[in-house]
């Protein structure tokens, strides 16, 4: 059975340096999916299908094409032949890749029906599927993981995400434009709106990538993750990582940047910025999403916050503080 990134654990202890911290059993993505990380590498020449074709995806796609996304075409069971956007419509995602090569997929597919369209497009091998879907049951979502963990073509960002956006050129899912602009900060936040946050503390430097993680208990993409993207993408200069109460997705990132990154004088190749939201969350209470939620001790925002001080993140108390905390670093590079 796969283990969620949030639900009652066996309590096990994690060890970042020479701090021990009670908490989840660590289930970070098998090795198998670890070569799919560079799927996330995506700008303007990024050939992206869309999955679900209706409102929603027509106003954000869109919106996507005015940033410049390489949007080649549709899919929607039953409506193939037609077109999308002035983009050809295929019923299914086989049929799609078979024509038209696509190397990203954002699905747009409501939560009941999400997860077969996601394990579709993983059986296509679409390198790397983007889902915003809230809600999707958990039962699925297992049925999910257990699909993108038995192969390494695929890497899924989300779902209950706002997608990823390059603002050089590939936005997939529903982040605001208004705070994108190219540059050189890279962000990965589990919580959507604080990734349009610390993007708006960030846009007067820009990001190289935004990256959000998504907040239900089985994420397709964790930060650890993300960061072992950002460390070898070379746009990015400074990382942001945003984390939330729950699982253990922020003490993995924190034991990976000790283990492979940090150099001997503590300091990293590229200056780490960390945020842990929910600081006053009672144990128990479900933080926003449903994979936010700490008890027992387990996962809370001070005990992250812990190791991300612990790791030797530059950690700022406020989201806005983000900005001025990245332009400093910058400068000192």
């Amino acid at each position: 059975m796969l283990l969620s990134s949030s639900v009652r654990p066996s309590k096990a202890t994690l060890r970042l340096g020479s701090l021990s911290v009670r908490g989840l059993a660590t289930h970070a993505s098998p090795p198998v999916q670890r070569s799919t990380i560079k799927a996330l590498d995506v700008g303007p020449e990024t050939r992206v299908i869309v999955q679900g074709l209706g409102k929603a995806s027509t106003f954000h796609s869109t919106l996507s094409l005015q940033l410049g996304t390489n949007i080649v075409g549709g899919v929607s069971p039953g409506k193939g032949g037609q077109s999308y956007l002035d983009r050809p419509v295929f019923n299914s995602v086989r049929e799609a890749a078979e024509a038209l090569k696509p190397q990203a997929t954002s699905v747009f597919v409501p939560p009941k029906l999400a997860a077969d369209a996601i394990i579709e497009a993983i059986e296509a091998e679409i390198p790397l599927i983007v889902s915003v879907a809230e809600g999707i049951p958990l039962k699925d979502q297992m049925r999910v993981m257990a699909a993108l963990h038995s192969q390494s073509a695929s890497r899924l960002v989300g779902a209950n995400s706002p997608g990823l956006c390059n603002p050089a050129g590939c936005r997939m899912g529903i982040s605001p434009l208004a705070v994108a602009n190219p540059g050189p900060v890279g962000i990965a936040s589990r919580s959507g709106t604080l990734s349009y946050e610390a993007s708006a503390a960030t846009k007067e430097m820009g990001q190289s990538m935004v990256l959000g993680l998504g907040g239900d208990f089985y994420p397709g993409t964790r930060t650890a993750e993300a960061l072992e993207f950002f460390m070898e993408h070379e746009p990015t200069k400074v990382i942001v990582l945003v984390g939330e109460v729950g699982g253990v997705m922020e003490e993995e990132a924190a034991e990976l940047a000790i283990s492979k990154y940090r150099r001997p004088d503590g300091s990293y190749p590229k200056p780490i910025i960390g945020f842990i939201s929910g600081q006053t969350v009672p144990p128990g209470q479900t933080f926003g999403h449903s994979g936010a939620i700490w008890r027992d001790s387990l996962s809370s925002g001070k005990l992250k916050k812990e190791a991300f001080e612990k790791a030797g993140f530059h950690v700022v108390t406020a989201i806005a503080d983000v900005g001025e905390k990245a332009k400093s670093l910058l400068a000192g590079l």
